[in-house]
This record gives structure tokens, C-alpha cells and sequence, in this order.
């Protein structure tokens, strides 16, 4: 095979394997980046306001105010979910402010970060997931507003719960601080006073 054929299809391998939903997201931009600190590393996350830009704008804001500082991952399923935000540390807390869901084509695979809800489509408040599986039956039915794109291990390795009560985490592992990344570092608030998690009702 001459040398430049061969160059070509190693090239066309290559772009092949970078998935689709990987290729169509937008540059990485220090204002719609989170940087998620844990105890054992720093998870960044890549905010999509192109897919839901109520959601994003609102996230930021909490971010901004140290609302997630401190707080439970308090369902946790292995292979499946982690789910945070919640500074109640019950699964049932929130600001009282609900958005209207936001919903779009982009699939819940590996790595996504979506809004929790209740029965209510447009219930999401301040709880959101990252999905260390992937779940086809979440799409369009909650607002996905972005992806993990550095750290997902750190995510993996977070203390689960009982499958049985629905992975909800007794003693859970805890988010340090959040902040954008364009914004400067800051220290972070006290953590949320520890609470038993509730088991689904």
C-alpha cells in the first residue's frame, strides 16, 4: 500500500473513533466550566447553555453564592449515578425554586450531568446527577446541561449506597467547593450540618 493511502486511512480511523456526541459539543469556555473540587482530585465539568440555558444560568448563580459547597453525594448507585445538591442532605431539599425542564436530543451517556426532578417535569431546583452508566430512558425527560470532562474516575470511586433503598449513602463523600472556572478562586463556605439520608419514600 503506498505511504500516503496508508496515512490516509489511519487518519480516517482515527476520526472514526472520536464519538459523535464528543464531536458536535462546543469549545470548552472558561465561563461555562465548572471546576468541582473533592478530596480526592478535581472533577471539571463542561456547562451547556446551548442545550438548556435557563438551567446553566441558574447553576452558575448557586455556584457563585457557594451553595454547593460542602454538600452530600447522597444517592449514589455503582455503575449507574451520583446525585448531589441537595444541602439538606435528605434527597428532598432544594431552594424552593423550580425550572421549567429544558429538554433536547443530547443522550444521558456516560459522563452527562443532568437535573434531578420529582414527578413534576418541571420540578429541578438545585439536585443534579452525573451519570457514571448511561440510561436512554432519561432522554428528553430531564434536562441535560453538561458533561464531565475531566475526573469521571474521581466520580466512579465515590461511596455508594444500597441499591435497595435506592442508593442513598449513609456517611456520603462530599463536594469541597464549586466555583466557574473564569472566576477567581475563593475560599470555600462551611459545610451543611450532617443529616441522616432519608430513604426514598
Amino acid at each position: 500500500m503506498p505511504p500516503m493511502l496508508s496515512r490516509l486511512l489511519i487518519l480516517l480511523c482515527l476520526l472514526l473513533a472520536v464519538p459523535v456526541a464528543d464531536a458536535a459539543r462546543p469549545p470548552v469556555n472558561p465561563d461555562d466550566t465548572l471546576v468541582m473540587e473533592l478530596k480526592s482530585g478535581t472533577v471539571l465539568i463542561q456547562m451547556r447553555p446551548d442545550l438548556a440555558p435557563i438551567h446553566v444560568a441558574r447553576i452558575k448563580q448557586l455556584v457563585r453564592r457557594g451553595y454547593y459547597d460542602g454538600v452530600a453525594f447522597h444517592r449514589v448507585i455503582a455503575g449507574f449515578i451520583a446525585q448531589t445538591g441537595d444541602r439538606s442532605g435528605t434527597g428532598r431539599g432544594g431552594t424552593g425554586r423550580w425550572l421549567d425542564l429544558e429538554p433536547s436530543k443530547e443522550p444521558h451517556v456516560r459522563g452527562a450531568v443532568s437535573m434531578a426532578r420529582g414527578l413534576n417535569r418541571n420540578s429541578g431546583d438545585s439536585q443534579f446527577f452525573i451519570l457514571t452508566g448511561q440510561d436512554a430512558s432519561l432522554d428528553g425527560n430531564y434536562t441535560l446541561w453538561g458533561h464531565v470532562i475531566k475526573g469521571l474516575d474521581l466520580i466512579d470511586k465515590l461511596k455508594a449506597g444500597d441499591k435497595k433503598k435506592d442508593g442513598y449513602v449513609k456517611e456520603p463523600d462530599r463536594v469541597i467547593s464549586m466555583r466557574v472556572q473564569s472566576d477567581p478562586p475563593r475560599p470555600p463556605k462551611p459545610a451543611p450540618p450532617a443529616k441522616p439520608a432519608a430513604p426514598p419514600k
